[in-house]
């Protein structure tokens, strides 16, 4: 398969304007483009310029709103609720951070509750900003239903990634991002896009049979990771990131939006926390350390993200590739090179 070769900023500047060229303000632009940028930077690629049509195609059908408003509240001390008014959630998470961060300082914990948004992005940027802060984060995140609880071949649960930040003074986060799924939903995409297959135990296909065939399973139903207990975790993070903030259930999302390659509506919880404010004062991070020490003393241990963190040192230098075909794709939606 033909690739092009990208630089960051380069890319950037794509996405910009294939955004702004599709009902995008620039603001909203800007914070879509830069997430995807993220993704790449780090070696991401199901949630880099991948995703790129899937926001033009929820733009031009008219179901996110490319120029919201997002509104900030405070409702109580310890959480913090946007509005994200029918946009997409880049711009409301760039919004309620800040008060976010206030909060927690303030509390020692508090919550962000993302409402009214279209949420398809990786989520670790998200907790990692915090961290980069002092404090950890914890997000949830629902979509429309992609993945049957156990036992079932009947899709329920969005995918659900959960992701989870811990700082280190002097030194970048400990972060993880998963989903409740085997596989990613884009990982698989894009493994049915390059006629790869995928490992067995990953997905069924539309008859509620296994399968390994990744474009049967883009049309089918991906399942939980490790079971019951992916499927216990897929069923928390509905109620957390629905049924606590009066947002969409899965299944909710799947019939009130088509399932064209863009967003689903979906709410987000993120908990930040003050590590100084649980007693242990500045003690927490010199002990953390020793536990991280421990950990890496054992061989072939690792902390969560390294690849990341390497892919971070080495692409802004090197660049990144994507297929020729959906580089054509983003020039067309930007209006021609």
């Amino acid at each position: 398969m033909a690739q092009v070769r990208l630089q960051l900023e380069e890319a950037r500047e794509l996405a910009v304007r294939a955004l702004a060229a599709n009902g995008c303000d620039q603001a909203n632009a800007a914070a879509i483009a830069d997430v995807m940028i993220v993704a790449e930077r780090d070696g991401c690629t199901s949630h880099g310029l991948f995703r790129l049509p899937g926001y033009v195609s929820a733009l031009a059908s008219g179901r996110a709103d490319g120029r919201a408003e997002p509104a900030v509240e405070r409702i109580a001390p310890a959480v913090v609720r946007v509005d994200g008014r029918g946009g997409m959630a880049p711009l409301a998470l760039e919004r309620g951070r800040v008060p976010l961060i206030e909060a927690a300082r303030e509390n020692g914990i508090a919550a962000l509750a993302l409402v009214g948004i279209f949420h398809m992005a990786a989520l670790w940027p998200e907790v990692e900003a915090v961290a980069e802060e002092g404090l950890c984060a914890l997000a949830v995140t629902s979509s429309r239903r992609l993945v049957a609880p156990a036992g079932g071949s009947r899709a329920m649960f969005g995918t659900n990634p959960m992701a989870f930040a811990w700082p280190r003074p002097g030194e970048g986060p400990v972060v993880f991002d998963q989903a409740v799924s085997v596989m990613a939903r884009g990982e698989v995409m894009i493994a049915a896009r390059d006629g790869h297959d995928l490992p067995e135990g990953v997905a069924l296909d539309a008859d509620g049979k296994p399968t390994t065939d990744a474009a049967a399973a883009v049309d089918g139903v991906l399942l939980p990771f490790g079971g019951y207990k992916g499927s216990s975790i897929g069923l928390m993070i509905e109620l957390l990131a629905a049924g606590l903030l009066g947002e969409n259930f899965a299944f909710e999302t799947s019939a009130e939006f088509a399932d064209d390659g863009g967003p689903g509506r979906g709410g987000e919880l993120m908990i930040a926390m003050d590590p100084a404010r649980f007693g242990d004062g500045a003690g927490w991070a010199a002990h953390s350390e020793r536990f991280f020490a421990e950990l890496l003393a054992e061989d072939g241990v690792r902390l969560p993200g390294g690849r990341r963190l390497a892919n971070r040192q080495r692409i802004p230098t090197d660049g990144f590739e994507i297929p020729d075909a959906l580089h054509g794709e983003i020039l067309e939606l930007a209006g021609g090179a």
